[in-house]
């Protein structure tokens, strides 16, 4: 959420639909969805609102610690690296990631306070334990579904259209294999026991189109501590490929699909702690030529890498990768590194991509035109995230564009 919320203005944070859509494209690309983003940005205040009025509070306090969920109440959090190169230069850096009023995480609460807001309406009526399985079809338009209830299937009609919001397909191998591999790869797969597919392969049978089948997020939480990003992470050149402060979904993209997972963290002393998900020293030693070689890095190669760095960061810069000032200071002796390789470390993944939709929630098929009746939100579909992502964006995505598609579909039956 962004472009002036209550709770940005509260913690004294700028910010304007106009400077939240500049990040949003840069972010999400490359080939972002202008119209998607540009709406989710011009409304996103308003989105805000919407889901106050469903219940969901939030507490005006800001945490400092990036990309995570705060452990206290705080409402406020930067989550995509907004203060961080690049985009600190694009445009005027603001915490944009709403985090609900809770203790630690939230999304249980989230999910249990919108629930509430559901059933609290007048013709609205949940069925539990029921699963869709295929979609009913009349001609050119969908007009109901199958689902599997209490170990029989039924049929249920919808009067205006079926809105598909399943999820992605992480936990799906045979989808995994053949759109996004390297994801077979990650430790830790995000998501419930129902992040599948289902609503992709039902509307895929269909007709419907889908997009950027191979994006995916993939989280390296090297921090906290926040210390941390004052090390260097080198790839198996023993070379820099990023600068360390940016959001960890951006690190852990670059560190799997273009250093092939092969990344180290090096540090001094005074770095050597655990993170937050246990992660320690590997190697230990007096000196670059030392620890690379213990790594297993060219000769040469990191002592040439620690020199360019030190140089700069003896006058507390950057020039190579720019990372922020507050975390530059040179890197002297003894050094130690983190194994922060995809088969030792803990990579976090989901996927992206799904289905083509419009601006207003309507599946698309395969010559672009709306198929009557369908429509879908969230991870089921290509949504604001294309290729980048920032943390927050799949709950903002699903919960506005899921707004368009119910309107959408209850337009229809009113007609």
């Amino acid at each position: 959420l962004g472009g002036g919320t209550p709770i940005q203005t509260e913690c004294g944070f700028e910010d304007s639909a106009d400077d939240m859509f500049e990040f949003l494209m840069a972010a999400s690309g490359p080939e972002p969805d202008e119209a998607k983003i540009r709406r989710y940005c011009d409304e996103s205040v308003d989105h805000y609102h919407w889901l106050v009025e469903c219940g969901v509070p939030f507490l005006a306090a800001f945490h400092p610690e990036p990309g995570l969920e705060s452990p206290d109440e705080s409402a406020l959090v930067y989550s995509g690296g907004e203060d961080a190169y690049p985009f600190d230069r694009m445009v005027r850096p603001a915490p944009r990631a709403h985090k609900p009023q809770i203790a630690g995480t939230a999304g249980a609460f989230f999910m249990e306070r919108m629930l509430a807001a559901v059933d609290a309406l007048e013709h609205t009526r949940i069925l539990a334990d029921t699963s869709a399985r295929a979609l009913v079809v009349d001609g050119d338009e969908v007009v109901g579904v199958v689902a599997r209830q209490a170990g029989a299937d039924v049929t249920i009609r919808a009067r205006g259209g079926v809105v598909l919001c399943a999820g992605g397909f992480v936990l799906d191998d045979e989808m995994v294999a053949e759109h996004c591999p390297e994801a077979a790869r990650v430790m830790m797969r995000l998501g419930n026991d129902n992040d599948r597919g289902s609503g992709i392969k039902m509307a895929r049978a269909f007709g419907a189109d889908v997009q950027r089948m191979n994006a995916t997020e993939v989280a390296l939480p090297m921090t906290p501590p926040r210390s941390l990003v004052s090390g260097i992470l080198v790839n198996a050149r023993g070379q820099r490929f990023i600068n360390e402060d940016t959001y960890y979904g951006r690190v852990g993209q670059e560190a799997l699909f273009h250093q092939d997972g092969q990344v180290y963290l090096i540090v001094d002393e005074a770095l050597a702690v655990p993170n937050a998900v246990g992660n320690r020293v590997t190697w230990v030693a007096e000196t670059a030529a030392e620890l690379g070689a213990d790594i297993g890095l060219p000769e040469g190669a990191l002592e040439a890498t620690l020199e360019l760095y030190n140089r700069g960061a003896s006058e507390g810069r950057d020039p190579v990768f720019h990372k922020a000032g507050e975390w530059v200071r040179p890197l002297t002796g003894p050094l130690g590194a983190f194994d922060f390789t995809v088969e030792n470390s803990i990579y976090a993944t989901f996927t992206l991509g799904g289905l083509r939709t419009s601006v207003d929630g309507s599946v698309l098929s395969l010559d672009g035109s709306p198929i009557p009746g369908l429509f879908a939100a969230g991870r089921t579909t290509s949504g604001v995230a294309a290729l980048g992502y920032s943390s927050g964006v799949s709950l903002g995505d699903s919960t506005f564009f899921g707004r368009l598609a119910g309107e959408s579909a209850a337009g229809r039956a009113s007609a």
